[in-house]
């Protein structure tokens, strides 16, 4: 049971890590493009407004590679959950020779082990794919507010 318990925390903690991490980049992102525009000719305004579609670009695309990154690491800790349940299982198996319960016990908990991977993993994809579409669309919406 407290494999189970462990593997669960593990798994809402590296969630609530990934989403926080991802979250901070966007404001970063963002925050920075709105700070660092082309303030040295505001004499013309529309300059400062290409700058601003352009800097909306470049806040997408860092979203896009922040989003692709959080997912490599996603799939990495969903991988190495895996692994550990698979070593776990076969020192159990080469431990014990005979079928008996713990063996069949420890192959259970395996399986629950990788199910629970793939299900948070697949989650949290999830949720980076949520966060993104927010900031894009957020970044879109302010792209349409300058351009009235």
């Amino acid at each position: 049971m407290k494999l189970n318990y462990l593997t669960k925390q593990v798994s809402t903690i590296v969630r609530w890590v990934a989403k926080t991490l991802f979250c901070m980049l966007a404001v970063t992102f963002i925050w920075q493009g709105a700070f660092f525009s082309n303030s040295t000719a505001m004499a013309n305004p529309a300059v400062n407004l290409i700058a601003s579609a352009d800097a909306g670009d470049q806040v997408k695309d860092k979203v896009d590679e922040g989003a692709d990154a959080a997912k490599n690491f996603i799939r990495d800790t969903q991988d190495k959950v895996k692994q550990t349940a698979r070593k776990n299982a076969s020192k159990v198996d080469e431990a014990t020779d005979n079928g008996s319960f713990i063996e069949r016990k420890a192959k259970r908990d395996k399986a629950t082990i990788e199910k629970r991977a793939n299900e948070d993993a697949a989650n949290t994809q999830k949720a980076v794919d949520n966060t993104k579409n927010a900031v894009q669309r957020t970044v879109d919406s302010i792209k349409d507010a300058f351009s009235k």
